[in-house]
């Protein structure tokens, strides 16, 4: 397959996929669940056959004409592949662990309906060069998301599930509002026509709200820890590689690849991104429940890849890259050890934990690898990126930032292993065994993941170089 046809599949086959669910359904349960994987594992492998094209920092551009400047363009170079080998791969592995957590569930086939038409909007948000169709998959993301958040249909979840999705929405209206204003500057959607443009400072400001909102940047972050009354699986895909990573990807794809940042909005940013982390790893190490906890961490995290972008320089930029890898599997991992301890506990306040490394010793070993990872302890591939985001921050001559980054580093070593301590240590409060084999599979191959990502971390750094290097080739 040729290029354009590789990616045309990537977007289309999971969304178009996913409509067939229903139908998978008639047949049985076990023949929608088998679809599912199918689909979910040929969306993950295709981006694959694009390693080549982005290692030989190549760009193509698909164009699909339509009227008023509503082309349909994508943008395959090494930063799109990048990102949706990273989110097609931690989408697949979540539909094969949903296997064993959803099966007693209702509503399978809207469950795994929304998850792949998740996932291929993700896809197509990330090959969009058309700020029309950025936004479009950006709401169909939105959608997908409040159906999945108050899947369990409760007043209560419902309601958590109208916010995440209002506050969402409305932010993405607000970076509409941007778009339509570069329009009246540039004339123009397409962002590889706007290579280079400075953009008014207001238009920043609508955009960037936008983005802040859906990667859940204090003080617009309440929706995402609320939203852990969704499946765990459903949190998995929000905090690990999708649904947050949608604004980070986003600021690099339009603020380093397309327009300019005027004034002082370059030292403006990683002000707001490195206070957001540190107030979101306060939040956590207060907390008591287990998946909040995990929520205000990814907050905390996606400081530190909005803190490399915004610095802008090779450094940093490549480690918000290899970042965006790293935490995808530590904290997958992290939030699916989270589902199999209150799977089997039905608890989530983990001052009622306790003990479980005796009966849940796969689960505790792989959240400590995933943990390390998240940490940034060497040799886990969370070090190597987080090193990269604080050593350009220092480049960039921001030390004081770089000193809050190593400071909230501390922070969250304290409040994951604090977790640790109370639910897999000590006297055994609510002993429960590791039950799905699907489950407990998944977990321990992203522990692996986030381990064997360092010690070989030679293999991605070569995929985040070239991403860096196009987007650097950008930037002089």
């Amino acid at each position: 397959m040729n290029i354009e046809t590789t990616t045309l599949l990537t977007v289309f086959v999971p969304i178009i996929g996913s409509l067939t669910i229903p139908l998978a359904g008639l047949v049985s349960g076990k023949a929608r669940s088998a679809w599912a994987v199918l689909l979910g594992g040929f969306t993950a492998a295709l981006p694959l056959l694009l390693i080549p094209t982005a290692l030989g920092g190549g760009e193509t551009i698909v164009r699909k004409e339509f009227v008023l400047g509503l082309d349909f363009i994508l943008v395959i170079d090494p930063l799109s592949i990048f990102m949706s080998i990273v989110s097609s791969f931690v989408g697949f592995l979540i539909i094969l662990y949903s296997l064993g957590y959803i099966r007693h569930e209702e509503n399978q086939n809207e469950y795994y309906l929304m998850v792949l038409l998740f996932i291929g909007s993700m896809m197509g948000l990330v090959f969009s060069a058309n700020l029309i169709f950025l936004y479009l998959f950006w709401e169909i993301i939105a959608i997908c998301c409040w159906r999945l958040i108050g899947f369990y249909r409760l007043k209560e979840f419902v309601k958590k599930a109208d916010k995440a999705f209002l506050m969402t929405f409305f932010g993405a209206v607000v970076m509409l509002l941007g778009f339509v204003q570069i329009y009246g500057q540039t004339g123009t959607f397409d962002i590889t026509a706007m290579r280079g443009t400075i953009i008014p400072g207001s238009a920043v400001l609508l955009i960037l709200f936008g983005m802040f909102t859906k990667s859940a940047t204090v003080p617009l972050h309440t929706w995402l820890p609320d939203a852990g009354v969704a499946p765990t699986t459903v949190t998995a895909l929000l905090h690990a590689a999708v649904l947050v990573k949608i604004g980070v990807y986003a600021y690099a794809r339009l603020f380093l690849y397309g327009f300019r940042l005027p004034g002082a909005w370059p030292d403006v940013i990683p002000i707001i991104v490195v206070v957001s982390s540190l107030i979101a790893a306060g939040a956590a190490v207060v907390e008591t429940d287990f998946k909040r906890i995990l929520a205000y961490s990814t907050i905390s995290q996606l400081g530190y890849i909005f803190l490399g972008f915004a610095v802008a320089n090779e450094a940093g930029i490549n480690g918000s890259l290899l970042f965006i890898l790293m935490h995808g599997l530590a904290k997958a991992g992290l939030f699916l050890c989270a589902g199999i301890v209150i799977h089997a506990t039905h608890k989530r306040d983990i001052r009622e934990m306790g003990g479980l490394i005796k009966t849940m010793p796969i689960t505790a070993a792989a959240y400590l690898l995933c943990a390390f990872s998240v940490i940034g302890i060497p040799p886990f591939g969370g070090f190597f990126s987080k090193f990269l985001v604080i050593m350009g921050t220092v480049r960039a001559g921001m030390i004081a930032l770089a000193a809050i980054s190593l400071f909230t580093a501390v922070l969250t070593m304290i409040y994951l292993l604090r977790v640790f301590a109370q639910v897999f240590l000590g006297e055994a409060k609510a002993p429960a065994p590791e039950k799905s084999g699907s489950m407990v599979f998944v977990v321990a191959l992203l522990a692996v993941l986030s381990l064997l990502s360092g010690l070989f971390v030679s293999f991605p750094a070569k995929l985040a170089a070239a991403a860096t290097t196009h987007i650097s080739g950008w930037l002089r």
